[in-house]
């Protein structure tokens, strides 16, 4: 495979009449730079944003004719982000990207109350060409999964392959599928959850299913097995991208994701709910997670514009808990 481009992160744009009275930040983050909106006004501070050759507010908005560019500095490692001996596997590498298979348990980035043994930590322990472009806590990181969701993840190594592949999330061509162990039986055999996603009203750290200011969020469910105690196994396809989104659609429908303590019972209810039976080693008392797993992801790869997909196994556990509920 030829060696990688040297990355360009300098983008010029013409502002249309299209785009008029939209706010730059807005902009901008739905263009092919490939940054969040949180991002693009960190640069827009840091003077990274120019309106026809001058500064600007993040809350400008556009007039037609304007004339915007963006140059994007590569950022300092943070003197804290270490390399480390991280367990995590690799399902596939080369000059543009790595595909990681995350362990459950295991935080991805460095983050206030978890700043070391990270993902992060790991990757840079592994190789030292991760992009910059996400910034000095995230290098290489595209997008993320929770702590204790175990599966597929996908890393960029330059930050032209970084600006690439974010743009397809953005647009929504990137393709993933989940298999999620969860509690219940569905009266069919596949269905559609569209209902917006946002920030809970009361608890900051959770999402909820919010009818006024949420956000578009959309999940696609398909039964592979039902168990007789009262469980089902699903695949997900996730056609948006919202922080918790399938924990959340499948808690507001009834069917809270085995193991999950804040979307669906608590230790003791998940007890009750089946994990107790006491035949000798046909019980579920070992979970100490939500059953969710990042199976595949689908992408167009930044080298030759092909459509790539890549597996990753289901994990120890949750195949221990689909042979126990077969039982």
């Amino acid at each position: 495979m030829p060696v990688a481009e040297e990355p360009n992160t300098d983008f010029k744009f013409d502002i249309e009449k299209r785009f008029s009275n939209l706010r730059i930040d807005v902009f901008l983050s739905s263009t092919k730079v490939g940054l969040s909106r949180s991002r693009i006004q960190t640069a827009i501070k840091n003077g990274e944003v120019l309106l026809n050759g001058h500064c600007i507010k993040s809350s400008y908005r556009l007039k037609t004719g304007d004339q915007v560019s963006i140059s994007i500095s590569s950022p300092k490692k943070a003197p804290f982000l270490t390399p480390a001996v991280i367990d995590f596997g690799i399902i596939h590498e080369d000059r543009f990207l790595i595909i990681v298979n995350k362990p459950a348990g295991l935080v991805v980035h460095p983050a206030h109350g978890h700043m070391q043994d990270t993902l992060v930590n790991g990757l840079l322990m592994h190789c030292n060409d991760l992009s910059g472009i996400g910034g000095e806590l995230r290098p290489g990181i595209i997008h993320r999964l929770d702590k204790d969701t175990s599966g597929i993840m996908l890393v960029a190594k330059n930050d032209n392959a970084h600006t690439f592949l974010t743009h397809q999330f953005k647009s929504r061509k990137v393709k993933k599928e989940y298999i999620a162990l969860v509690n219940g039986h569905f009266k069919s055999d596949e269905g559609e959850i569209d209902l917006p996603i946002g920030r809970h009203p009361l608890n900051r750290k959770k999402m909820a299913v919010g009818f006024s200011k949420g956000r578009p969020a959309f999940t696609v469910w398909r039964k592979i097995e039902e168990f007789d105690s009262g469980f089902t196994l699903i695949s997900v396809l996730p056609k948006t991208g919202r922080t918790h989104q399938i924990r959340v659609h499948m808690s507001y429908i009834g069917h809270p994701i085995v193991g999950d303590t804040i979307y669906g019972f608590n230790n003791k209810k998940w007890w009750n709910r089946g994990f107790s039976n006491t035949k000798p080693g046909n019980n579920l008392s070992f979970i100490n997670r939500q059953m969710l797993h990042a199976k595949a992801i689908t992408f167009i790869h930044p080298h030759d514009k092909e459509y790539v997909t890549f597996d990753a196994p289901v994990p120890p556990d949750m195949l221990h808990a689909i042979h126990v509920l077969r039982d």
